[in-house]
């Protein structure tokens, strides 16, 4: 019912900025909780922020230098990153869940990743 293709990874250095996309194809956008999930080599895939619906409601796990957002009008969902550090390296999900959620396990839509790779 929903496809989403993440888009804005790349190389940056410690201290660099970066915004994500993650593009939505399929009706009732508006309708879904959108989440942003990290995994880096080793580790298991870890919560990052989640936004409601409306937008009006945010989740972060811990990181004030991390913003989502989402552009209803454009089914899209943004993160942008600031300040960013080595341990921020990993390949970045976007995914989809008709109810609130904050669980990988629990998000029925997923985007296909994009590595974000940051240098000392």
């Amino acid at each position: 019912q929903v496809q989403l293709v993440e888009s804005g990874g790349g190389l940056v250095q410690a201290g660099d900025s970066l915004r994500l996309s993650c593009a939505a194809s399929g009706r009732s956008f508006s309708s879904y909780v959108m989440g942003w999930f990290r995994q880096a080599p080793g580790k298991e895939r870890e919560f990052v922020a989640a936004i409601s619906g409306s937008g009006t409601i945010t989740s972060y796990a811990d990181s004030g230098r991390f913003t989502i957002s989402r552009d209803n009008p454009k089914n899209t969902v943004y993160l942008q990153m600031n300040t960013l550090k080595p341990e921020d390296t990993a390949v970045y999900y976007c995914a989809a869940n008709r109810e609130w959620a904050v669980r990988p396990y629990e998000y029925d839509y997923w985007g296909q990743g994009t590595q974000v790779t940051v240098s000392t």
